[in-house]
């Protein structure tokens, strides 16, 4: 069972990212502010979740939260800033578009890069742990796939759609025959 919060402040932000080791498409990322009360049966880190729970989760914490939103970096962000920076970078956009300023940022992961008036703690596999982190996992990832599936229409070659442009061998293989794409991220290993 996830735990409502970490600080105890009632305005506490969870803060998670998806896209991180993709060879295509932007970095997302999400905050949420839950309600103490808010515990949907189903809800836990997106990586353990199917596709269709995800999807039938994000309407129910987009209308119950007290405030969410998405940020993202872009792939040139990510080729000029590294990955780990552009992942901070959307969390900051994302802190920075919520409706209502958060008292405390609980941030999956071992690191984060301090965001000025905030206090913030890191929670490694937090978004196993916390509800308003799993809550961000899940509308970062489902955000994040809906942009590449949008994508795909465009670049259908990639099968976005399917890999959401993470590393898998027929990604790889249309890379090889197609080339890279405007979205690939050029400073990854693409082959």
């Amino acid at each position: 069972m996830l735990l409502p919060n970490y600080s105890g402040f009632a305005l506490e932000a969870g803060l998670d990212e998806a896209g991180r080791g993709c060879l295509a498409g932007p970095v997302f990322a999400a905050a949420v502010i839950l309600p103490a009360d808010f515990n949907p049966r189903f809800l836990n880190d997106s990586k353990q979740l199917s596709a269709k729970r995800r999807e039938a989760l994000r309407p129910e914490i987009c209308a119950e939260a007290v405030a969410w939103a998405v940020g993202q970096a872009s792939e040139a962000e990510i080729g000029s800033l590294n990955i780990a920076q552009a992942s901070y970078l959307a969390m900051h956009r994302a802190v920075a578009a919520l409706s209502i300023r958060p008292e405390h940022l609980l941030v999956d992961g071992n690191r984060f890069r301090p965001l000025p008036g905030y206090e913030h703690t890191c929670i490694v596999g937090g978004d196993g742990l916390y509800r308003n982190i799993a809550a961000a996992s899940v509308l970062a990832k489902t955000f994040r796939d809906e942009y590449m599936t949008a994508l795909a229409a465009e670049f259908p070659e990639y099968g976005w759609a399917q890999n959401a442009g993470y590393p898998t061998a027929q990604h790889r293989q249309a890379i090889r025959t197609h080339g890279p794409s405007p979205h690939h991220r050029m400073g990854f290993r693409l082959l």
